[in-house]
């Protein structure tokens, strides 16, 4: 009977052990992924079609247990969440911790992005670049950000003075440049923009186009206010717990840098795509864009340049070269955007 309790012991403290280390009963490795975008949405398919990749170029090794659309772990709540290891990796923006990553916070920006495809160029080669302190804590596998963030809303938009006093929904420094145009900005994550939209709680918001179609709010929303000349981004991570990383054969950390690396074009090339159908939705359902005039858009770009001098000089008092970083994008952007 002591010979059978040893045994039975000895068997629950390897598989507890095993459990702790992150490896199945058959040696394989299981890792948890968690992100706030919804299942059907397109950067929550690539970030499952990266998983299967994973899986398959590890031979079944690695195994992925998946939480889209928040269920594990709200978007905000997700980059602690990676440093505690509830979750082994995460998805989510650097804007829903507004002031945790200075450095980073740069891109958020209203700099005029052209494309999801320039932009989450730029987020890598500004991270590949700098090596900010902030992200230290985490492993970093790849970034991406949305393509131009614009205007939506309930009425129509066509001069600064018609935002006089209107409830825009934002997050991170897009709060600053509706506040700078002078509207009210409402701090909100993209979970309960449709909601608020809907139950006029806000008459606007700052997003990019995907949303009207991947988030729904093309049914909630009248007009986009064509204000690409401002268009700011929101930069994303797909970041993954340090200790787990490290715990990581070699050949599999090789296979998870290898289709990161793949992943970052597919990003962009999708925020791309989906802002082509976000605007082909929104139209459909008879709503329309506004185009600023270059004398009223001129008035705009002027009017948001002190939330980029404001975090220079935010950035400096911190000991960051914060002319340095905006000189940088600056400089991607354009030569990105002629790749």
């Amino acid at each position: 009977m002591k010979r059978i309790w040893f045994v039975i012991i000895t068997i629950l403290t390897v598989t507890c052990f095993s459990g702790v280390k992150g490896y199945g009963a058959d040696n394989s490795i299981e890792l948890v992924y968690s992100n706030f975008f919804p299942p059907v949405h397109v950067q929550s398919q690539l970030a499952e079609s990266w998983i299967k990749e994973i899986e398959k170029r590890t031979n079944g090794r690695v195994k992925f247990s998946y939480f889209p659309g928040g269920t594990l772990l709200k978007g905000p709540q997700i980059y602690d969440g990676v440093l505690k290891g509830i979750t082994d990796i995460g998805m989510s923006c650097f804007a829903y911790t507004r002031g945790r990553f200075p450095a980073m916070e740069a891109i958020d920006l209203p700099l005029g992005y052209p494309s999801g495809k320039v932009a989450t160029q730029v987020i890598n080669k500004f991270y590949e670049k700098f090596q900010p302190e902030e992200l230290k804590g985490v492993k970093v596998l790849y970034l991406h950000a949305h393509g131009p963030g614009l205007l939506h809303t309930r009425k129509p938009v066509h001069k600064m003075e018609d935002l006089k006093g209107m409830k825009i929904r934002c997050t991170g420094f897009s709060a600053k440049v509706a506040k700078a145009l002078g509207a009210v900005p409402v701090a909100m994550g993209q979970g309960d923009a449709y909601e608020a939209l809907r139950r006029g709680v806000v008459d606007g918001t700052f997003t990019p186009v995907e949303t009207l179609k991947g988030w729904r709010q093309a049914e909630v929303i009248k007009y986009t206010i064509d204000c690409k000349d401002i268009g700011y981004t929101t930069g994303m991570y797909v970041v993954m717990n340090k200790q787990k990383w490290a715990s990581l054969p070699e050949d599999v950390k090789k296979v998870f840098i290898e289709v990161s690396k793949e992943w970052i074009v597919k990003h962009g090339k999708a925020w791309d795509e989906s802002d082509e159908e976000g605007y082909e939705y929104s139209l459909s359902r008879g709503n329309k864009v506004i185009e600023l005039s270059p004398e009223e858009s001129a008035r705009w770009v002027k009017a948001v340049r002190p939330v980029i001098n404001e975090y220079i000089k935010e950035a400096k008092a911190k000991g960051l070269p914060g002319d340095e970083y905006i000189k940088t994008i600056k400089s991607l952007i354009e030569k990105s955007g002629s790749q």
